[in-house]
């Protein structure tokens, strides 16, 4: 059984392009990779709720449920350690409240978008985080090879009802 998680991407405008906050993690699982912001989903607890808490927890920043932008989701599949399996509700936010601040777990910094700090995270986050963040919405399932780093395949689905690209406009 996969764990539930949840991230969000939070955008704004800077000064050289639209950027996205990240956060370098301190402790417990991913430390010393740059990730997004999110966390586990407790039990009984929806995936919105969870965003909303985690954003606080992590960022200090404040998110509403009404400004949540659902972009899909990531199956992560480690064959090489089941139990770490995770299915990842993913959000964007352009709408919040505060200015970032360090916690015990992130150290948030924000990044222009087309410059993703790629070697500094999870090898999976270049198959499905650009693609967010340009706007495509899908499920994308990845699996990690046996060294959990890796990653030895990577699908995605389109939302149901939507028009493949090739098709889109005619």
């Amino acid at each position: 059984m996969s764990a539930p998680v949840t991230l969000c991407f939070l955008l704004r405008d800077g000064s050289a392009g639209e950027e996205v906050l990240l956060g370098l993690k301190k402790t417990g699982f991913g430390a010393g990779k740059v990730v997004g912001i999110g966390g586990h989903v407790e039990p009984g607890e929806s995936t919105v709720a969870a965003i909303c808490r985690e954003v606080a927890e992590e960022t200090s920043l404040v998110i509403g449920a009404m400004d949540l932008i659902p972009a899909g989701t990531v199956a992560f599949e480690f064959p090489a350690k089941p139990d770490w399996d995770m299915f990842t509700t993913v959000y964007l936010c352009r709408d919040f409240d505060g200015d970032a601040v360090e916690s015990d777990e992130i150290t948030p910094q924000w990044h222009p978008v087309s410059e993703l700090p790629h070697a500094q995270m999870w090898a999976d986050a270049s198959h499905w985080l650009p693609a967010f963040l340009s706007g495509e919405r899908g499920h994308w399932r990845v699996v990690l090879n046996d060294d959990n780093e890796t990653v030895a395949s990577s699908t995605r689905t389109p939302p149901r009802g939507a028009v493949p690209a090739e098709n889109a406009g005619s």
